[in-house]
């Protein structure tokens, strides 16, 4: 492995698995964060699902396996351009610094969707109507509380808002969403005890070990009630609690409800990053993604050579899913630079 390098383009989880799976097998490896800090969105979670692991915790390994002398991280290193000259990969970011090397991985992650879209649902409107993402900031506090500074007797979560959703264009599952309000309808009711919690849901798909356990343990422990339907409408009232139009398909019937807060699971869409260097090196995907070449065998592969993928700069992707990808990704580099 002597004199063989790699770029990582992101320090989220699948960068700083890559990393270091690359570095321990002697690869020397540089990675270009556009953020002041590594992690990449687990940073914006306080417990991870399904067995509420301390995502502090989890960051702090991360940040244990790149302190490698092998490693190089660049933060405040928003990639802007990569491409391919004379079998070299270069990279330039917005400070205009160039970097090199003989393969490339992008794990440039994912972004959540912009709820503000769903106008609807009054996210950015009224004030107690926040996002997944804002309810992890609120439960970092140790307290859920409305606008207003008060404790919520009752709360909704809703699910899929921005995935399987024609109006904005992505139809494909977010794989993370159901099983997050789960674990946050939890979260809240080992706070509120004595609140109400609502989930309303497409189709509960609690595909994973631990999954169908903690769904079931919410409701038989902790009574969260789930109910089969989406919210078409919500709207503040005159105090402002959020009243909600929805329809229980089960029942067939119609459902009017007051929340003091509505909760919007938010999906995930490709990041601008993630688009924009796919498109530059003609990879993009459906919906922004990055394309691999095969999804068996290739997975980590691209049509151009050099280039690889790591995480979920390809799909959604839960978090156990993107480590095992990533060290996927590596022993695919490790091959390639063996050889070239």
């Amino acid at each position: 492995m002597k004199d063989k390098e790699i770029l990582i383009i992101g320090g989220g989880p699948a960068g700083l698995e890559a990393a270091y799976n690359l570095a321990i097998n002697g690869i020397k490896v540089t990675i270009l964060e556009k953020d002041p800090s590594i992690g990449g969105n687990i940073k914006k979670w306080v417990k991870l699902f399904p067995d509420f692991g301390d995502a502090a915790e989890v960051r702090k390994i991360f940040e244990g396996k790149i302190k490698h002398e092998n490693i190089t991280l660049h933060t405040d290193a928003e990639v802007t351009k990569l491409y391919n000259d004379g079998g070299k990969w270069f990279v330039k970011d917005t400070k205009d610094n160039t970097y090199s090397a003989a393969a490339a991985l992008l794990a440039t992650g994912f972004e959540a969707f912009d709820a503000r879209r769903k106008e609807e649902l009054g996210y950015g409107i009224y004030d107690n109507v926040i996002t997944s993402v804002d309810f992890e900031e609120m439960y970092k506090t140790g307290k859920i509380l409305t606008a207003q500074g008060t404790i919520p007797k009752r709360i909704a979560f809703l699910n899929c808002v921005g995935s399987r959703d024609e109006k904005v264009g992505n139809h494909y599952c977010s794989r993370v969403c159901c099983i997050n309000a789960v674990k946050q309808a939890t979260e809240f009711k080992e706070i509120v005890p004595d609140a109400e919690a609502f989930c309303f849901y497409m189709d509960m798909r609690m595909a994973g070990q631990f999954y169908e356990e903690l769904y079931r343990k919410s409701q038989e422990k902790y009574g969260v009630i789930y109910i089969r339907g989406r919210i078409s409408e919500a709207a503040a009232t005159i105090d402002k609690r959020i009243q909600i139009k929805s329809e229980d398909t089960l029942t067939g019937l119609p459902l009017r409800m007051t929340v003091d807060i509505l909760v919007l699971m938010v999906g995930i869409e490709s990041s601008a990053s993630t688009t924009e260097l796919s498109t530059q090196n003609e990879i993009n995907g459906e919906y922004g993604f990055a394309k691999s070449l095969g999804l068996y065998n290739s997975d980590n592969l691209t049509k151009k050579e050099g280039l690889f993928l790591a995480g979920s700069c390809k799909r959604p992707l839960t978090l156990p899913e993107t480590v095992a990808d990533a060290r996927s990704a590596s022993i695919q580099i490790v091959n390639y630079l063996n050889i070239n």
